[in-house]
């Protein structure tokens, strides 16, 4: 058979083949150029194609310790809206239970866990809600006591009724736990924090601040008056909730539950080993 032509099946003649090369190494060498030619460009460009970009991450910092003029003037405006003897609804909420924080199950701490076995935080919490009927600043007041094997904390939070710009106000005192929760309620502990969250914008807080190693306590006299008028509100809100005298009930009927929970576990697992 010549080069160039083709038997076609079952006529026994020649036919030219357009498609067919003298030589089969000139045809893998044009191949070989061409794909030669082609490849250096898109691994060319896949190299220089820009890495993605991270998001930016910003960071806000809040000045608690020495707040601005404004900033003072936003937390003695919300102080003095919230009513001093408000009229409250027919509707309220009393909750209480225990609360459990496992440091395994933090993610930031997963550097620290070889290091430190880690330990379970154990609360207990009473919160009451009450509405604020009329059409005053604020909607709903919000009073919390938590207790764990460390200190004690007292928050009060009165919500905004139509919120644009603040949406609500919280005040926060707290105490070691090596006293009981009728003796700081007794006490009228002061205002340590003070906080305004707002829409749109970052929180203000003014807060009471310690010295540390690298410098002595900031100049706080300024803002006394901020602290009297949160601690007097906190304590007026106190009594108005009732609770000086409800707060350690519902903490005993926490202890008093777990109490008979656990002696009824044990008498189970007797009564199975048996």
């Amino acid at each position: 058979m010549e080069a160039g032509w083709i038997d076609r099946p079952r006529t026994g003649k020649l036919w030219p083949c357009k498609t067919c090369c003298y030589n089969a190494a000139v045809f893998s060498k044009s191949v070989f150029f061409m794909v030669a030619f082609v490849v250096p460009p898109i691994l060319f460009g896949q190299e220089n194609k820009p890495a993605p970009q991270k998001p930016e991450v910003k960071v806000h910092m809040l000045n608690v310790c020495t707040p601005s003029p404004e900033e003072q003037r936003e937390i003695a405006s919300a102080l003095s809206q919230a009513p001093r003897k408000p009229s409250f609804s027919e509707d309220f909420e009393v909750d209480r239970g225990r609360s459990v924080l496992d440091q395994r199950a933090n993610p930031l701490s997963v550097v620290n866990a070889a290091a430190a076995p880690a330990e379970k935080s154990v609360a207990d919490f009473v919160r009451v809600r009450r509405d604020i009927t009329g059409s005053g600043t604020y909607s709903t007041v919000q009073y919390s006591f938590s207790r764990d094997s460390q200190q004690m904390v007292e928050t009060l939070v009165l919500r905004v009724r139509d919120p644009k710009e603040l949406l609500q106000i919280s005040i926060e005192d707290s105490a070691s736990s090596v006293t009981s929760a009728a003796t700081m309620l007794g006490s009228g502990t002061p205002a340590a924090r003070i906080k305004l969250e707002r829409f749109g914008k970052s929180s203000v807080v003014l807060a009471r601040c310690s010295g540390t190693a690298d410098g002595p306590a900031a100049d706080q006299s300024a803002y006394e008056p901020l602290f009297g008028s949160a601690s007097s509100l906190l304590a007026d809100y106190r009594g108005l909730l009732g609770a000086t005298t409800l707060v350690p009930e519902e903490l005993s009927r926490i202890h008093h539950g777990t109490a008979t929970t656990s002696a009824a576990r044990k008498k189970q697992s007797s009564v199975r080993s048996r």
